[in-house]
């Protein structure tokens, strides 16, 4: 069955660096897009960052471009989400998800989610 674990979250303060990734399982990984959601309290989801199947595409929310890299490793079937120049207000539960085909995002699959706080 389809998995999808998310790790590399935790508390960072301003300005600073997280990895976030995403280890996948039970699907042939690069022929599904794959994408970062974010959700904050009292917010409702939405994307941080989608790369196609094979990572000719990507896509940034306007909120997060030029500050976070999405990058996607076949080999390895992992998806991960580099955060530069962290803002209080990227605080947020983070969650991996996978596409609905090579393109294209959100699809029925999510992780677990991981809890990313930036504060001094």
């Amino acid at each position: 069955q389809v998995q999808l674990v998310e790790s590399g979250g935790g508390l960072v303060h301003p300005g600073g660096s997280l990895r976030l990734s995403c280890a996948a399982s039970g699907f042939t990984f690069r022929n599904y897009a794959m994408s970062w959601y974010r959700q904050a309290p009292g917010k409702e989801r939405e994307l941080a960052a989608g790369i196609t199947g094979f990572g000719s595409i990507t896509r940034y929310a306007d909120s997060v471009k030029g500050r976070f890299i999405i990058s996607r490793d076949n080999a390895k079937n992992t998806v991960y989400l580099e955060m530069n120049s962290l803002k209080p207000e990227d605080t947020a539960v983070y969650y991996c998800n996978k596409g609905p085909g090579p393109v294209g995002w959100p699809g029925d699959y999510w992780g677990q989610g991981t809890q990313v706080t930036v504060s001094s």
